[in-house]
């Protein structure tokens, strides 16, 4: 007589199991290891356009006018995460004397907003979808869970 062989349930089961505990484990860390790679491009065009828009002042004593900067903001393959906005203000004789560059997450960093104003205030704000992400007014907050 011949004995079977083969599998049994359990058998099959056990790695199931070990392979499905180790992928929730796994998916939510590297779905934030994806995040914080794009929130370096928003960090990063916020600090270009800032640098870009106080060389612009140094040559033109005005950051721009009329509410509009006077530099481009990035756009296109340099901001496919993030969409870059800036507001120029406070206009005097000679023109705008604040500005305020916004980066608004679009591509899998929706409800991610992060600013940068001519005094160098950096600010993190998150709305839904974005839980569990802490809020800030005086820093960028680039991991989930993080404060200044």
């Amino acid at each position: 007589m011949r004995k079977a062989s083969g599998f049994t349930l359990i058998e099959l089961m056990i790695p199931i199991v070990v392979v499905s505990i180790l992928a929730a484990i796994a998916v939510p860390s590297y779905i934030q290891y994806i995040q914080r790679g794009k929130i370096s491009e928003a960090v990063s065009n916020l600090s270009g356009a800032r640098l870009q828009l106080e060389k612009y002042y140094a040559d033109n004593r005005m950051y721009g006018t009329g509410g509009t900067c006077g530099v481009a903001m990035p756009s296109g393959a340099n901001a496919q995460y993030f969409t870059i906005t800036c507001v120029s203000g406070n206009a005097n004789a000679i023109g705008d004397q604040t500005y305020t560059v916004t980066a608004t997450g679009v591509a899998g960093v929706t409800g991610f907003q992060y600013t940068i104003n001519e005094s160098n205030v950096r600010t993190s704000t998150f709305t839904s979808p974005a839980t569990g992400w802490n809020n800030s007014s005086t820093c960028w907050v680039t991991k989930k869970g993080e404060s200044c």
